[in-house]
């Protein structure tokens, strides 16, 4: 797989001819340009390791390439709403699940065709899942948002543990709030930086990573307990006592097991990084005008695997639309091309993991944050502030 652009330019406006411009050089690369009019000045390439955060001033860029979008291309607006083929898939990949349960209920939990069974194939369906319960937060399975909230129970089952609940105001929150610190749930908090920003620690995270985003939100802050959040839990609790009596607890484990694998080193794994971590500096037109740090903060996913998850690798797109369904983002992006052709973006999620680990240039610091800006999403706009004064 080829790996996502790299090329980095960091000019600024024109000055005196007897001044020095530097160039960032990131993964011990350098890129020189001069721009159109502008006198040839000697440049001074310097290496630049990241102690901390990308913080920035400017407003997430999602909300005004959508607008621009929108304007260039009136009919972009018809590609939103429910998609009904979710519903068929989710059904499938649930009984596909218990299917592949019933075959290792017999079957020692350390040998090797159940961990193989479960790598290759429930990690996979798993990882679907969660994909599925990330599509249906946004309503895009059925019209009604009722339905929806009860069909992500039904999507939750085989991965063992409730969750579709309280993700939904956490996953919404992070589309409001991108990168805001304390908002954006999605960002890893400071301690995670101080502790895994080298090749062991960043191992130890994509290894475990699916504990990371589970027990993270609930540290930053805490979403209401609903009607639905204790339906999600009666339901799973339910589900996975009716696995232990009917099928024991080689089927239960199997569950586990993918939910697990499905969020570790694992090929579609790779998501998770390849969305949001900064891993190229980009042109100046790209640059934050203020911080002048790296932008875009999103990142799309161009490949293969798109078909197992609902195409969420097209993460530009689904930021800029939250309301367009799976099915229909590879419309947007072909209808819109002229805004996305040339935005960094990634190839392979297998090398989005390699080199997230074994490159120094990349690590858990590689995200852009923010101070302010953006709403929490099922709580009180003014939560933050009567925490603070509590």
């Amino acid at each position: 797989m080829a790996p996502p652009s790299s090329s980095s330019t960091t000019t600024s406006a024109p000055e005196a001819p007897n001044l020095q411009k530097k160039t960032i050089r990131l993964n011990g690369k350098g890129a020189e340009k001069v721009q159109d009019g502008s006198p040839e000045l000697k440049r001074d390439p310097i290496e630049v390791k990241y102690r901390d955060f990308f913080w920035t001033y400017t407003e997430e860029p999602h909300r005004t390439r959508r607008l621009a979008i929108i304007k260039a291309h009136p009919e972009v607006t018809k590609l939103c709403g429910p998609e009904p083929l979710t519903i068929v898939v989710v059904l499938g990949v649930v009984a596909l699940q218990v299917f592949c349960a019933y075959v290792l209920r017999d079957t020692p939990f350390f040998s090797l065709r159940y961990w193989l069974l479960a790598y290759v194939v429930g990690a996979t369906a798993n990882q679907n899942l969660f994909m599925a319960i990330h599509e249906i937060s946004h309503n895009l399975a059925f019209r009604s948002p009722t339905a929806n909230r009860l069909f992500a129970i039904v999507a939750n089952l085989p991965i063992g543990i409730p969750y579709s609940a309280s993700f939904r105001p956490y996953h919404l929150t992070h589309h409001k709030s991108l990168g805001v610190d304390g908002l954006d749930t999605d960002l890893p908090t400071a301690l995670e930086a101080l502790f895994l920003d080298s090749i062991l620690g960043k191992a130890f995270f994509c290894t475990f990573q699916i504990f990371f985003y589970a027990v993270r939100p609930m540290c930053v802050y805490a979403v209401p307990f609903t009607w639905v959040s204790a339906l999600n839990v009666l339901a799973q609790a339910a589900f996975d006592l009716a696995v232990l009596r009917a099928l024991g607890p080689a089927a239960m484990l199997y569950f586990l097991l993918s939910s697990f694998l499905a969020g570790s080193l694992h090929p579609l794994a790779g998501h998770f990084i390849a969305e949001h971590y900064v891993y190229e500096a980009v042109t100046p037109a790209q640059r934050d005008p203020a911080s002048r740090l790296p932008v875009p903060e999103t990142y799309s996913y161009y490949g293969p695997l798109n078909f197992l998850v609902y195409n969420v690798g097209l993460h530009n797109e689904h930021h800029d639309f939250p309301a367009v369904p799976w099915t229909r983002l590879p419309r947007l992006n072909r209808l819109a091309a002229e805004f996305y052709d040339d935005l960094p973006h990634h190839r392979s999620w297998t090398y989005v993991l390699w080199r997230f680990i074994f490159d120094e240039s990349v690590g858990i610091r590689c995200r852009v944050k923010r101070k302010e800006g953006g709403r929490l999403v099922g709580q009180r706009s003014d939560w933050k502030k009567n925490e603070l004064e509590a």
